[in-house]
């Protein structure tokens, strides 16, 4: 057999776990429509390589908002390689403690919303942190990971624990220990990893449910739609929608974030009476 009929092969073999879990996949559809019938979002995240299956879920043809993708490029920037923004220092940065912390100060999250975290090994700090940070603000959390290669890896954490630990629902891509799945006569380490095919699998999947849940629920969604199927006038018309919809759900992200303003007033009052009286003090007397 040929190199790329094995790795095919194999991919067939990714079809067939994710087709295993449509319990897990209806659930995770359920939960991320629920988020956005009541006006929420859905937080996608993946350092690495895992970034991809954020942007497979939105902005793309065939998908819609409700989805607030979180992508750092200081953990995901990847063509450079070598040098300022390499990916010595992403992988460096991609197990810092309370990098996921300060990314999420940036949001005002609440309970309605759910969030999508994905990590093939689900070793690393900054994605368990994430899950960790969203379930202590009440928010459900999936998790999209290989679990042989999870079971294989140690954590990069001192307790221990992995992605799973702190997710309500797990979904497999299954990939094999290592990622890549095809042996090459004498190469000593295998090419061509699976988790990609396999998450993209899971999120399109988990994509065309919640579009069939919000269009039951009178709600369909504004789905990026090329011109080639639809014509140019109405293809525009989607995306300036699409975009306008994401960017106003967005905003509710914003509204809240911090402390309350009049505490931030208050707090700026008193500094600024502090240092009056304190001029006053110290100014020469005649």
């Amino acid at each position: 057999m040929s190199p790329s009929a094995d790795y095919l092969k194999r991919c067939a073999t990714l079809l067939k776990t994710v087709a295993s879990q449509q319990s897990a996949i209806q659930k995770a559809a359920d939960w991320f429509a629920e988020t956005i019938l009541r006006g929420r979002m859905v937080h996608c995240f993946g350092s690495g390589h895992s970034r991809i299956l954020v942007e497979e879920m939105w902005p793309r043809y065939g998908s819609f908002p409700g989805f607030n993708p979180i992508v750092e490029l200081s953990l995901s920037f990847h063509n450079l390689v070598v040098g300022a923004n390499g990916q010595r220092q992403a992988m460096f940065l991609e197990n810092v403690s309370g990098l996921a912390e300060r990314i999420l100060r940036n949001y005002d999250l609440s309970p309605l919303d759910s969030a999508l975290v994905i990590s093939s090994s689900g070793c690393n700090r900054v994605p368990i942190e994430m899950a960790e940070e969203f379930q202590k603000r009440g928010v459900r959390v999936v998790a999209i990971l290989s679990r042989l290669h999870s079971e294989a890896s140690r954590s990069a954490r001192e307790d221990g624990r992995k992605l799973q630990d702190f997710s309500d629902l797990v979904l497999d891509t299954g990939a094999p220990v290592g990622d890549a799945m095809v042996p090459i006569p004498d190469l000593d380490t295998p090419v061509s990893p699976g988790s990609t095919v396999g998450g993209c699998l899971l999120v399109n999947s988990i994509k065309a449910e919640v579009a069939l849940r919000l269009t039951a629920a009178g709600a369909p969604p504004r789905v990026l739609t090329a011109a080639a199927l639809v014509g140019k006038d109405r293809a525009r018309d989607l995306f300036e929608a699409a975009y306008d919809e994401h960017a106003h759900r967005l905003a509710k992200l914003y509204e809240r974030v911090g402390p309350p303003r009049n505490s931030v007033g208050t707090s700026a009052k008193k500094n600024v009476s502090v240092a009056n009286t304190r001029r006053r003090r110290s100014a020469p007397r005649g």
